[in-house]
């Protein structure tokens, strides 16, 4: 996926060769969780003003180092900072999407939606103790599903990875142990399985080796044709992964009550709620080095809350509402200014 990515990326900067100089100084690294809807925005922006973005898919971890140290412009995280995080890096927080992350697995004479997975047995998976996939634990929940004496191969995130919080904070909510015993942050202390570097990489671990289960962003589900698990949610109903269970639990979300708009979707409540759905956000500082890449990063922000939200649909993301729009772009006049305090971004009326 590095290869895909210093592909795409390219060709976004190359295209933009001949755009204003700012063009180039567009810059943002993070979220391979997010990286298949900013790179379609970027191509539609960039045939739409001329204007190019270098995005580096590295995962969250590295694109919070790579905005603390002011190495772009803006970075994405799955992971929510904390107030005092934002505050002590002078960083602004917004978010851009919803969508789910998927338990996805490769078992033979299994198809995508066959099997179905609780919160429990799904960490049990995680921590090592269910070992092969007609496990008694596995069958209780597939009496109708064929399930081979197949060895389990675990597949979990090596890179500091926010899509790995999602899955961890879910596993926390629904699993004492694993809260004891793993917890939940960016990069955690596996248990047992195998590394893979970015989202892609977790999708080509699993699609390779028979026996894998993994977790990836539903957008690379679709990308891989991988065979996903249904889940059983906090209201006690197998769901799939779509756009409409994703919305499902995004829909009680108080995003302007929360400092940050540092919103946590994973078990949420409601019957066609999938239970790990996650948002993806932004990081800018609210003081940038160079004002000029800051102001045209929020053009692109602002340009993709109007005119992104069908091609986010199409890849099964989850648009914000107007109303969280309306504030994040009330904050972004309010807290990004360059040194002589003028405001960056001018809200519309």
């Amino acid at each position: 996926m590095k290869t895909l990515h210093k592909l795409v990326a390219a060709g976004v900067v190359a295209a933009a060769a001949t755009a204003p100089a700012i063009a180039a100084d567009i810059s943002g690294a993070g979220s391979t969780f997010a990286y298949p809807i900013y790179s379609k925005w970027a191509e539609a922006y960039k045939k739409e003003t001329g204007i190019g973005l270098n995005y580096q898919a590295i995962g969250s971890s590295d694109g919070i180092t790579q905005i603390q140290n002011k190495e772009v412009t803006f970075a994405a995280s799955d992971m929510p900072l904390s107030v005092v995080d934002l505050d002590t890096d002078g960083l602004l927080q917004f978010p851009t999407l919803t969508a789910g992350v998927v338990p996805v697995v490769n078992i033979d004479g299994v198809k995508p939606g066959d099997l179905v997975l609780d919160g429990s047995t799904l960490a049990r998976i995680f921590l090592g103790e269910i070992k092969s996939w007609n496990d008694a634990a596995i069958r209780k929940l597939n009496p109708n599903v064929k399930l081979p004496s197949q060895a389990i191969r675990v597949v979990y995130r090596s890179d500091g990875s926010g899509t790995t919080f999602v899955f961890t904070d879910y596993l926390g909510k629904v699993s004492a142990d694993w809260r004891s015993k793993v917890g939940s942050t960016t990069a955690v202390e596996w248990p047992v399985g195998i590394g893979a570097s970015g989202n892609e990489g977790a999708a080509r671990g699993v699609a390779g080796m028979k026996g894998a289960i993994g977790y990836v962003e539903y957008a690379y589900v679709k990308q891989n044709k991988l065979t996903y698990a249904r889940l059983m949610n906090k209201g006690g109903k197998a769901v799939a992964p779509t756009i409409e269970s994703f919305s499902a639990a995004a829909t009680r979300a108080n995003w302007e009550g929360t400092p940050g708009f540092g919103v946590i979707l994973t078990n949420e409540a409601g019957a066609a709620s999938w239970p790990i759905a996650g948002a993806t956000f932004i990081l800018i500082h609210k003081q940038p080095g160079d004002p000029a890449a800051a102001g045209a990063a929020l053009k692109f922000f602002n340009w993709a809350y109007a005119k992104g939200g069908q091609m986010a649909r199409e890849l099964d993301y989850v648009p914000m509402p107007s109303s969280v729009i309306s504030a994040v772009q009330r904050l972004w006049a309010a807290q990004i200014k360059d040194a002589s305090g003028k405001p960056l971004f001018v809200p519309p009326k």
